[in-house]
């Protein structure tokens, strides 16, 4: 309990220092604000193991595509992914919920560095272009999505159906898919404590080549992540 109160104090003490920190990159080019994604990344990284004595072990690096494109589909249960992906992955482009835009400093850099937002649950002018959003930053870019089908964080021990989006995502950008399993959630649960001398292991899968139906894809990569959930736990 302690020990989970001075992790997080630490944790978002470092990241507002570098929030306030990379201000002037701002109005510079948008490799410097990326750059601070990947010190926020191994910042909390380090936190987990110097505050927690947490582990981080990532599996399957050699299945990230090198000479095609790709976006990333990954489960999602903590604070935790959002800010490690980022030292895992070359500038990824978040999809994110439109209220984190809102956030002073912290929201700005979020715009940035490119975030794409949704409003969920509401038809909107902005969600109608969001597809479009996401074809105009991957073509022009080269970066890679990361997507969340769970759409919100989830408890590790739940297993959420996943949202028709990501295969609407897959259909529409023709890319190949890179899903990640993680446990994330077993040391930093949406709620709850956080528990110490445990091991966060991120799983990267062998990609989901292009060509299949939406409905067949989004059935293998939920079954794909929750199988591979089970294994890592």
């Amino acid at each position: 309990m302690i020990r989970g109160i001075i992790f997080k104090f630490f944790f978002y003490l470092g990241t507002a220092i570098i929030c306030i920190i990379f201000l002037p990159a701002l109005v510079l080019p948008q490799r410097i604000d990326l750059f601070a994604g990947k010190i926020l990344a191994h910042w909390i990284r380090f936190c987990l193991f110097a505050f927690l004595s947490v582990k981080v072990k990532v599996k399957g690096v050699e299945n990230i595509p090198k000479d095609q494109p790709f976006f990333i589909a990954s489960l999602h249960q903590s604070l935790f992914e959002t800010f490690f992906l980022q030292a895992i992955f070359d500038s990824p482009v978040f999809i994110l919920k439109k209220e984190l835009l809102n956030i002073p400093i912290f929201g700005w850099h979020l715009r940035k560095i490119g975030s794409i937002s949704i409003e969920r649950d509401r038809v909107s002018r902005e969600n109608l272009g969001f597809y479009e959003k996401i074809i105009s930053i991957t073509t022009k870019t080269k970066r890679p999505v990361i997507i969340f089908p769970q759409a919100t964080r989830t408890s590790v021990d739940i297993k959420l159906p996943f949202k028709k989006g990501v295969s609407k995502i897959y259909e529409k950008l023709n890319f190949v898919c890179v899903p990640v399993a993680l446990n994330s959630g077993d040391v930093w649960p949406k709620s709850g404590v956080l528990k110490a001398n445990r091991t966060i292991t991120i799983s990267i899968l062998n990609y989901i080549p292009r060509g299949l139906e939406g409905d067949q894809f989004l059935n293998k990569i939920e079954k794909d992540l929750y199988r591979t959930l089970d294994e890592i736990r």
